[in-house]
């Protein structure tokens, strides 16, 4: 079976730090594409960052550039995403996502989300 389970979410004030974590069992998490997504309320999930299996490549969303990096480490099977300098409107669900694409098909799976919060 297949988890996805991210932590350290919480309240921060404007211009704060928070370290998401996402720790995954029951996948070969060295060959996924690992993600993380946010859903603020009344609004769409927006992809914030991404780092590939292959390479490690990572890109981000425009309004999170320079203020959150994504990183993994495939022994502990666990993403990371550091976020600084937080503004209000990085408040949202965040959500860890892991893809893989093979030859015959792919897995997508999904964590249940930690809630962080930007507020004075």
């Amino acid at each position: 079976q297949v988890r996805l389970v991210e932590s350290g979410g919480g309240l921060v004030q404007p211009g704060g730090s928070l370290s998401l974590s996402c720790a995954a069992s029951g996948l070969t998490f060295r060959l996924y594409d690992m993600n993380w997504y946010r859903q603020a309320p009344g609004k769409e999930r927006e992809l914030v960052a991404y780092i590939r299996s292959v390479g490690g490549i990572t890109n981000y969303a425009d309004s999170v550039k320079g203020r959150f990096t994504i990183s993994r480490d495939n022994a502990k099977k666990t993403v990371f995403l550091q976020m600084n300098n937080l503004k209000p409107e990085d408040t949202a669900v965040y959500y860890c996502n892991a893809v893989w694409v093979g030859t015959r098909g792919g897995s997508d799976y999904w964590g249940q989300g930690t809630q962080v919060t930007v507020s004075s």
